[in-house]
C-alpha cells in the first residue's frame, strides 16, 4: 500500500480522537459488563436481570443437571454470528489487534466491534471458561481502527489509535489506566515517542475515568488488611520462595500455552463449526456440573473471579483442592478457546496464578511459615507471574497486580517471580500465548523493542563520500573509460552550471570494457531525478522520511549552511547505505 496518499493530523488533533476512542471504549466496557450480567442471569439463573457481580459465586442454578447444556446451546448462537458475520471474532482477541497492527496497517473491520461484544458476552455468560479483557481489548481496537479510517490519516496515527482503543479497553475493564498504557506499549505499540505516548495515556485515562463512574474507584480485587501481612514480605527468605514460585509458574504458564495450541489444534480436525462447538461445550458444561456436585460451585464457569476473591479474601486454602482447581481451569479454557468460543485468557491466566500462587503460601504456611508468605500474598504473587509469563509483558502484570490490590509492599515480590516466569516459560516455549497463535499463520510479530541507533546517527556518518560532480554535457563514455578499473559502485552528481539536475550511479565493475556502447551519451540523459537533498549534520531519521515522502532513490549530502549548490556536495546516502547502517546499529543486540 503507497502511504504517501494519506495526509496526517496534528498531535492536538489526534489526542482529540483519542479522547473519543477512551470516551467510546469506557462506555463500551460498561455496556459489554451489563451484556454478560444479561446472558450470565438469564442463562444460569432463569432471571432477566443485568446485575452481575463476578466477584459472587452463582448460586445453584434452577437448571439442574441441565445446566451441562448452557454452554452448548450458547455456543451454538456464538458459532453462528461468527461463521456468518465475523469470522476474526473468535479466540481470545489480542492476536487478531497485533495482526492488524504489523500486518495490515491497523486496519479492522467496524463489524468487528458489534460481533466481538455480542458473542464474547453470550460464551461468557454461557459459562465458556475465557475472560473479559480480551473481547474490550479487540473492541475498544477495532473502535479505534474504524476511527482513524473515517478520518483521513497516516496509517501510523491509525494503528496509535488501535494501541489506544486496545489499552483503554483494558484499563476501564480492570480499574487500571497504568497497566493499560504499559500493556499497549509492551505488546502492541510499534513506536514509542510522545507522538504515539500521549495518544494512549488520553485514551486510557479518559476510558478509566468512565469505567469509575459506573464501577467505582475500588481495585478489581478487595484484600482485607487483617489478612496480608503487617511488614514488608522483603525477606531474603520469602524473595527466594516466590522465586521459586515463579519457576514453578513458568512452567504451568508454558503448559497453558502448549495446552492452548494443542486443544485448536485438535478441534481444528472437527470441519464442521458448529460440531466443533458442540462438542467442546458439552464436555466444558459437564465439568462444571461435576464441580458444582463434588465441590459446592461451578468454579471454572466465565471469568473465575469468585474464586480468585475468595482465595485473596482468606476463604480458600486448601492446596490440593486449589491444584485441583488449576488444572481443571487450564482445561476448560483451552477446551472453551480451541472449540471456538470467544474471549480472553487474562482472567483465565489471573484465576490459574492464584490458584498456584495460593496453594504454594498456603502450603509455606502450614509446613514452615515464613514471613511475608501466605496464601493470600502467594495468589496476588502467582497471578502477576502467570499473567507476565504467559503474555511476556513483565511490566503490565506487575504494573496491573498493583493497580488491581494496591498493596505496594508485593511489588519487589511481584518484579522477583514475574522474572523468572518469563525466563522458564521462555526456555521452554519461545513464543508466548498470542504470538504463538500468529506465528502458526506465519506472522511474526517481534518480542522485543530495539532502540533504532542508525536514525539518530548524521548523514555525515552514513554517507558516501566518494561522489563525482560533472557537467550535464559530459560524455559517459569518456568517464567510463578514465573509471571503469574500479570495482563497486560510483556516484556522480550532475549539474548544469552550479544547479543539479540528477545522479547517475555506476556498477564501474560491470560497465568495465563496455564504454563504447555509451558513446556520444552525455551525462544528463541518463541522470537519475528521484533525489533529494540533505546537510551534513541532518540525522538518517528526518532523511529516510525526507526520501520516503519523495520516493527518492537517495540523498545528495550538501556543506551545512550550504544552498543545495553542486559546489556544495560532499557526499550521497542511497537507500544501500541505510540498509548497511541498520546491519551496524543491531550488532550491539546480536
Amino acid at each position: 500500500m503507497n502511504t504517501n496518499r494519506f495526509s496526517r493530523v496534528g498531535l492536538f488533533r489526534l489526542s482529540l480522537l483519542a479522547i473519543i476512542v477512551g470516551v467510546v471504549t469506557g462506555f463500551g466496557a460498561v455496556a459489554f459488563r451489563a451484556l454478560i450480567g444479561l446472558f450470565h442471569n438469564v442463562a444460569f439463573l432463569k432471571l432477566l436481570s443485568f446485575a452481575y457481580d463476578a466477584s459472587v459465586f452463582t448460586p445453584p442454578s434452577p437448571w439442574g443437571p441441565f445446566i451441562i447444556l448452557v454452554p452448548v446451546i450458547g455456543g451454538f448462537i456464538v458459532t453462528f454470528l461468527i461463521v456468518n458475520f465475523a469470522p476474526e471474532a473468535r479466540g481470545h482477541g489480542v492476536p487478531e489487534v497485533m495482526d492488524a497492527i504489523y500486518y495490515n496497517n491497523g486496519l479492522i473491520r467496524p463489524a468487528v466491534a458489534l460481533i466481538k461484544s455480542l458473542v464474547s458476552a453470550l460464551s461468557i455468560g454461557t459459562g465458556a471458561a475465557v475472560g473479559r479483557e480480551g473481547p474490550i481489548i479487540q473492541i475498544g481496537a477495532a473502535l479505534g481502527s474504524t476511527l482513524g479510517q473515517l478520518v483521513h490519516m497516516a496509517p501510523w496515527q491509525r494503528i496509535t489509535l488501535v494501541a489506544a482503543g486496545a489499552g483503554a479497553g483494558i484499563a476501564a475493564t480492570f480499574n487500571t489506566p497504568i497497566g493499560g498504557v504499559m500493556f499497549a506499549i509492551e505488546l502492541l505499540m510499534p513506536e514509542l515517542s510522545a507522538r504515539t505516548f500521549l495518544p494512549v495515556a488520553l485514551a486510557t485515562g479518559t476510558a478509566t475515568f468512565v469505567g469509575r463512574i459506573f464501577f467505582g474507584i475500588h481495585p478489581a480485587f478487595a484484600i482485607p488488611a487483617t489478612l496480608l501481612t503487617s511488614q514488608q514480605p522483603a525477606t531474603l527468605p520469602a524473595l527466594l520462595l516466590f522465586a521459586l514460585l515463579g519457576a514453578l509458574i513458568g512452567i504451568a504458564g508454558t503448559a497453558f500455552i502448549r495446552g492452548l495450541s494443542l486443544a485448536e489444534d485438535v478441534f481444528e480436525t472437527i470441519k464442521n463449526p458448529y460440531l466443533r462447538n458442540a462438542a467442546g461445550m458439552l464436555v466444558l458444561g459437564i465439568l462444571i456440573y461435576v464441580l458444582f456436585r463434588t465441590a459446592g460451585h461451578y468454579y471454572v464457569e466465565g471469568v473465575g473471579y469468585a474464586t480468585i476473591q475468595a482465595i485473596l479474601t482468606g476463604g480458600m486454602q486448601l492446596p490440593a483442592l486449589l491444584l485441583i482447581l488449576f488444572a481443571t481451569k487450564l482445561f476448560a479454557t483451552s477446551l472453551s478457546l480451541g472449540s471456538g468460543a470467544s474471549g480472553g485468557i487474562f482472567s483465565p491466566s489471573l484465576f490459574m496464578g492464584a490458584t498456584i500462587g495460593g496453594a504454594f503460601g498456603a502450603a509455606v504456611a502450614a509446613m514452615h511459615p515464613v514471613e511475608g508468605i501466605t496464601a493470600s500474598t502467594g495468589a496476588i504473587i502467582g497471578m502477576a507471574a502467570m499473567v507476565g509469563g504467559g503474555t511476556g509483558a513483565a511490566m503490565t502484570a506487575v504494573t496491573m497486580i498493583f493497580e488491581m490490590t494496591r498493596d505496594y509492599d508485593l511489588v519487589m515480590p511481584s518484579i522477583v517471580a514475574v522474572a523468572l516466569a518469563i525466563g522458564i516459560r521462555r526456555l521452554l516455549s519461545g513464543e508466548n500465548i498470542y504470538t504463538i497463535k500468529l506465528v502458526g499463520r506465519g506472522h511474526f510479530v517481534p518480542k522485543a523493542r530495539h532502540a533504532n541507533m542508525f536514525l539518530v546517527r548524521r548523514a555525515s556518518d552514513v554517507m558516501e563520500r566518494d561522489v563525482v560532480v560533472m557537467p550535464a554535457d559530459a560524455d559517459l563514455h569518456e568517464f567510463l573509460r578514465q573509471h571503469g578499473a574500479g570495482q563497486g559502485f560510483m556516484h556522480v552528481v550532475v549539474a548544469r552550471g552550479n544547479h543539479i539536475v540528477g545522479v547517475v550511479r555506476i556498477n564501474t565493475g560491470i560497465r568495465r570494457g563496455i564504454e563504447a556502447a555509451y558513446a556520444g551519451v552525455p551525462m544528463a540523459t541518463v541522470a537519475q531525478r528521484n533525489f533529494t537533498l540533505a546537510r551534513e549534520d541532518d540525522i538518517v531519521f528526518d532523511i529516510v522520511q525526507r526520501m520516503s515522502r519523495r520516493d527518492a532513490a537517495m540523498a545528495i549530502v550538501m556543506k551545512t549552511g550550504g544552498r543545495g549548490r553542486a559546489s556544495e556536495v560532499v557526499g550521497i546516502i542511497s537507500k544501500e547505505h541505510i540498509a548497511d547502517s541498520v546491519s551496524d546499529s543491531i550488532k550491539p543486540f546480536g
